[in-house]
C-alpha cells in the first residue's frame, strides 16, 4: 500500500524507534500521524516539528479503556505500528517473582494484541491497510539473559502469523520487524555496534509498501537468522554463554 495520505498510529511514538517512525511517516506524506505515548506532553517535540501532520495521543496499551478510547478517537487509521515495548534485564529463575515477566508479556504481547483487536475493524474500512509489529532478534532465538523479553517477542511473532491469516480477507497486511541492536534508551546497557532508529523505521515503511511478512531490519538481526539456519544449536550455546558475561545483544 502507499504511505502518502495514510493515517498512521505509532505506539511508543515519543522516543527511539517509535519517534523515528513518526518522523518517517510525516516525511513520506502521511496525512496524519498519531504519536501515542503514556505521558501527556511526551510527544510535543514531534508535534512542533510537523504540526500539520503529527498529533499526540495519550495511550497505555495495557489499559483496555485507554485502548478503546484510542480506537474511538482515531477512526481513520490505516496503518498501525505496535512499537511500545518493555525490557527488564532479568533471568527466569533469579528474578524475585513473576511480576517482571508478566509485565513484559502485558506490554509486548497482550498490548499489541489488544491494539490489533481494537483497530482491525477500522483498518478493514480501507481498501488496503497494514499492521507493523516491532519485534526483536530475541524473538528468533531464545536469549536466556532476556528471560521475560525474549519469550514475549516469540509470542509476538506467533501472534503476527495468526493475525496475518485472520486479516487476509480484509486486505490488511501484517509485518513483523525483527530488530537487533539499536541505539535507543532501551538498549543503553548493550555493548557493541548499534543501528540507528531511523534505519529501522525506513525498513518498516518499506515493509508496508511491499506487504512483507517478516523483515530483519539490521545487521545483527540478519546474522541471527542466518546463524539459526546454519547451526541453531551453536547459536543457542552462544547466547547461553552470555549469562556469564556482559550482554552484547538485545532487542530495540
Amino acid at each position: 500500500m502507499k504511505i502518502e495520505n495514510s493515517v498512521a498510529l505509532v505506539t511508543g511514538g515519543n522516543r527511539g524507534i517509535g519517534e523515528a517512525f513518526v518522523r518517517a511517516f510525516a516525511a513520506a506524506g502521511s496525512r496524519r500521524v498519531y504519536a501515542a505515548c503514556r505521558g501527556k506532553g511526551d510527544a510535543q517535540h514531534l508535534v512542533k516539528e510537523s504540526p500539520a501532520r503529527v498529533v499526540e495521543l495519550e495511550l497505555d496499551v495495557t489499559d483496555p479503556e485507554s485502548v478503546a478510547r484510542a480506537a474511538r478517537e482515531c477512526g481513520e487509521v490505516s496503518i498501525l505500528v505496535n512499537n511500545a515495548g518493555l525490557f527488564v534485564n532479568m533471568t527466569l529463575l533469579k528474578a524475585p517473582d513473576l511480576s517482571s515477566a508478566r509485565a513484559e508479556m502485558e506490554v509486548n504481547y497482550f498490548g499489541p494484541l489488544a491494539m490489533c483487536r481494537a483497530f482491525a475493524p477500522i483498518l478493514g474500512k480501507h481498501p488496503e491497510s497494514a499492521i507493523v509489529n516491532v519485534l526483536s532478534a530475541g524473538g528468533l532465538v531464545a536469549v536466556p539473559g532476556m528471560g521475560g523479553y525474549s519469550p514475549s517477542k516469540f509470542a509476538g511473532r506467533a501472534m503476527s502469523t495468526c493475525l496475518r491469516a485472520e486479516l487476509a480477507d480484509q486486505h490488511t497486511s501484517v509485518s513483523a520487524l525483527f530488530v537487533g541492536s539499536v541505539d535507543t534508551r532501551m538498549a543503553s546497557h548493550v555493548v557493541g555496534a548499534k543501528e540507528k532508529p531511523e534505519t529501522i523505521a525506513a525498513q518498516g515503511l518499506a515493509a508496508i509498501v511491499r506487504s512483507s511478512d517478516e523483515v530483519d531490519t539490521d545487521t545483527m538481526a540478519v546474522e541471527v537468522r542466518a546463524a539459526m539456519l546454519r547451526d541453531p544449536k551453536a547459536l543457542e550455546r552462544r547466547f547461553a554463554a552470555g549469562l556469564k558475561r556482559t550482554v552484547i545483544s538485545t532487542g530495540r
